[in-house]
Parts: structure tokens; sequence; C-alpha cells
């Protein structure tokens, strides 16, 4: 190992870095008329160069071998003589900049700095040993575990996914640019709680061509969870009964629990809600909402006729009841235009419209919206205002702007081709199995992104299984509220929700033989 040379002015300082990768010992010379090199042996097995440096020049520095304001000589000067790249050198003295040690003047070089970093302080004080006093929590929820990376399965049939390798990255990069090429930085001040008036233009247009739903007001979310969260915040108090279908939509129902709500489990068939059941619950329970979701429901699949939502919005009308109405995937649809959602027919102001563009774009956009009477949205946003003032302003711009130039609507169209083609591909393969005698039972939907498919063999346990095989599935048992007030969970429990959009048909074949194979 060849030795280093170090140039200090004024003085001169001999350092050894020994072998021992445990120990380092220091050796130092004075010599007191002229600059002589400090030698520094490397160890190839121990960490970075440029580290070993400056931990040695680090305590030379703390022993006082190297005198506060001493003058090193330059990087380039070190290099050059003793034939180490610079890089190497500099690495070491900005770490030491960095720390406080060295200080770079402009010109001058480096010097080691006047007041030295504080190493470390003694504690005198001794300690009591005291016992942890409990957390008084308002209310308790549970703790979620480790988010899952549905990235870790091979075979993915997340329910709501989108193709995220499909997504055009590059056009809304551009749209970002524009944002910061064309900066008002008065959107950036606190304000505009309600959303930026370009995506909320943006957003009233886009639904009033696609949904026939003419918006007077909206309020910009955080994503559909934060607008069931503002909404319960603004409607629930303790012990008010909220009517939901008895499978639905897991963290709408701990919204609503986790503000206080009771809810009510209303039976479903092979059409959706049943009015029937509706109807004598809103007369045994003071039923204050009802939270549905239409179309595609979630996670049936089944679109509410027509004549259905007329009868529910007579009842709820009746009976002062406002409906939550959720509309996530409206725009992936396969076989015929969709519905029109219930809230483009609301005479009475009685339905609070949401839904998101996480299905269309990436949940990392987070944009939902909220669509519901002026008085609604005021109390809605006084709300979020306590919670976060404000969205992230650069992405609702960025978004209107996509959505402006017409790449939004581009890419919603190429994504419902590809949609279509894999839902098609799925129900092929669906249809293969049970020509194979597999008891397999499912009704095609209209559309949406995921199948909900009768297996006809008990599901408690084959989430878990399967994930050990690299497959991701949503099964029956997650999609019911164990603690509702009037609970209909079923012994037998026989579905799985089978998302088709976010992976291949090459994927989705492989991973569906992997299901068949387990289960049969």
């Amino acid at each position: 190992m060849a030795p280093f040379l170090l140039f200090v002015s004024n003085k001169c300082t001999l350092i050894w870095v020994g072998k021992n990768n445990q120990n380092v010992t220091f050796t130092y010379t004075r010599l007191r008329k002229h600059m002589q090199p400090l030698n520094i042996e490397f160890n190839e097995q121990r960490k970075a160069k440029y580290l070993q440096l400056a931990q040695a020049l680090r305590s030379a520095i703390i022993k006082g071998d190297i005198a506060v304001g001493t003058k090193l000589s330059s990087a380039r000067k070190m290099a050059q003589t003793y034939q180490l790249n610079r890089h190497t050198i500099m690495n070491a003295l900005q770490l030491l900049v960095a720390e406080g040690w060295v200080e770079s003047h402009e010109r001058s070089g480096y010097k080691v700095t006047q007041t030295l970093p504080i190493q470390s302080s003694a504690n005198t004080k001794q300690v009591p040993i005291v016992t942890p006093k409990p957390y008084k929590f308002a209310k308790e929820l549970a703790v979620p575990g480790p988010a899952m990376n549905l990235n870790d399965f091979k075979y993915n049939f997340a329910g709501g996914l989108p193709d995220l390798n499909c997504f055009p990255y590059k056009q809304f990069k551009r749209s970002l640019s524009y944002v910061f090429n064309h900066v008002d930085t008065s959107k950036f001040h606190y304000g505009d709680i309600s959303g930026v008036s370009e995506l909320k233009q943006q957003v009233s247009s886009y639904l009033h061509k696609a949904r026939n739903l003419k918006v007077t007001d909206l309020l910009i979310c955080n994503g559909s969870q934060e607008a069931l969260f503002l909404i319960s915040k603004v409607f629930i108090n303790k012990g008010d009964f909220v009517a939901v279908e008895t499978l639905g939509y897991p963290p709408a129902r701990k919204a609503f629990a986790a503000c206080g709500a009771q809810l009510v489990d209303i039976k479903q068939d092979e059409h959706g809600l049943c009015v029937d059941d509706l109807k004598a619950q809103l007369s045994r329970y003071s039923i204050k909402m009802l939270y549905l979701t239409p179309l595609h429901q979630y996670p049936t699949t089944v679109t509410l006729s027509p004549t259905r939502r007329m009868q529910i919005y007579q009842l709820c009308y009746k009976y002062g009841v406002m409906i939550i109405e959720d509309d996530y995937d409206h725009e992936f649809h396969y076989k015929c235009q969709p519905l029109q959602p219930m809230a483009a027919d609301d005479p009475a102001g009685i339905v609070i419209y949401l839904s998101t563009f996480s299905k269309i774009m990436f949940s990392a956009a987070r944009i939902g919206y909220i669509c519901a009477p002026p008085e609604v949205i005021a109390q809605l946003s006084a709300w979020k205002q306590l919670m976060n003032h404000k969205n992230d302003v650069v992405m609702q711009l960025a978004v209107a702007h996509f959505m402006k130039e017409g790449s939004f609507e581009t890419h919603l169209k190429r994504m419902t081709k590809l949609y279509k083609k894999r839902f098609e591909a799925m129900d092929n393969e669906l249809s293969l199995m049970q020509s194979k005698g597999l008891p397999i039972e499912y009704v095609k939907p209209d559309g949406g992104m995921a199948m909900w498919v009768n297996l006809n063999k008990p599901v408690h346990g084959l989430k878990s299984a399967l994930q050990m095989q690299g497959v991701y599935i949503q099964a029956e048992p997650e999609f019911y509220y164990q603690e509702a007030a009037r609970s209909l969970i079923p012994k037998k429990q026989s579905y799985i929700r089978l998302g088709f959009a976010g992976q291949s048909t090459h994927a989705a074949r492989e991973g569906l033989e992997l299901i068949a194979k387990h289960v049969y």
C-alpha cells in the first residue's frame, strides 16, 4: 500500500493508518520551518479512501495536532503531488466542511474552522426509573399492517388497479413542465381550499360531457378516501345510522364507523340493492345516510337498474336520507353506454356525488372530487381547511392542462380499448374452465375493471394461501363489516373478485390456472 502525503501549512503532521481493521493509530512528527507531508497508508479492505482520509484529518484536529485556522494545501496540489484522484480529496474535504471541521474560502482554499463542532456532552443527572402511563386516545382504531406492495406479486388480480405501465408519463411530464414554465405564484399561497379554478372548470366540463352531470359546485380532494372522511365528519354524529350494501367498499365503512356511525346492512340480490329491505330498515332505524355504488357495484360489479334507482331515491327523499353516490369507475364500459349518475337527476338535492381519477391515471395523483349543493360544499371545505388547507396545487394544475390539451381523453379511450380486450380474455378463460367441468359461476358485468366469480368452494384462507404462490386476489370475507348494527354476513362465502385491468392477458391466464389448481 502506497503512502499518502498531505501538506499542512506552518506545521507538519505524520499520520499512519494501520492495517488493523479495528484499531487505527496515529503518530505525529512536527517540523518547525518547512511544510512536511502527512503519510497515510490506506487499508483497501476498510471503508472508502476519502472516508479514511476524513477520519485521519478529523482525529488530528480533535487532538490539536492540526490547529484551528490552519490552512491546508489546495486539492489540486495534493492530487498532483501524491498521484491520487482529485475527487477523492475533494470528497474528503467537502465531508469535513459539511461536518463543520473545515471551511472553504473562495480563492484561498480550505482552513480548519476557528469554532470546532461539539462532539458530545455528558449528562450528570440521574434519570429516575418511571413506569410509562397509557395514552388516552379519543378513539382507538385498528392499526393497519405494513402496506402491501402489489408489485411483489407475479399475478395481480387487484380489483381496481389500472395498468400503470400504460400511462403516458412523457405527455404528463409536458403538462408538469407547462405548470412550472407558466408559474402563477398566487396559486401557491394558501387559499383555493375547494381546488384550483382551472381543474374545477375542466372537471365540470368533463362531467357534463361524459356523465350528463351539471355541476353547480365541487370540491377537489386528495382522493376519494378523503372525500368519504370529510362527508362523514360533516354529517355523522356518534350513534347515527348509516345504511350500506351488505357487500361493500371496506375503507368507506371504516370512515363512517370512525366518525361514530352505526352501520346497517341492506340486502342485495343478483340485481343489486333490495328496495323492499331498504324500506323495512328505514322504518326500523332512523337512518341518516345511504352509501351506494350503483354502477359496477363494489365488489359484485352489478349495475343498479333505472327502476331501482328511482325507487331508492324516492324512499330516501321520503325518510330524509342523504345518498352518497360513489361512482368510482364510471369510465370503463364495454357492452353499452353506462347509465348516468343518480346525481344527474336529483331535483331534491339529496345526492352527494363523488368520484376519482385514480382508476384512470394512477392513485398517487390523489385527485378525487365531490359534487354537491353549495351549502354542503361550504361545510366540506371548512372541514378540509382544518385538515390540510389545500391539495397539491402543482398536480391539480398539471391534470387541468392534461385535460385541456386532450391528452386525458386520448388516454382514456386507449385504456378503454385495452381493458375491453382483457375483459373479453378473462371471460374466455373462465368459460373455458367451465367447459372443463369446474363449478365456476359468474355474470359478465357491463363494464368496470373486475369480475365477481363464484368458485363454489369455501374461500376462507384462500387469499393468504395464494399469496404464497405469488398470486394476489380479493376474497368475499374482506367485503363484509363485522361490527355492523345489523349484520347480514352469511356462513357460506365462496366468491372472489378478479381484477383484469392491471396485468396482461398472458399473466391473467397463468394466474387463473394457479387459482384453479389450488382450489380444485
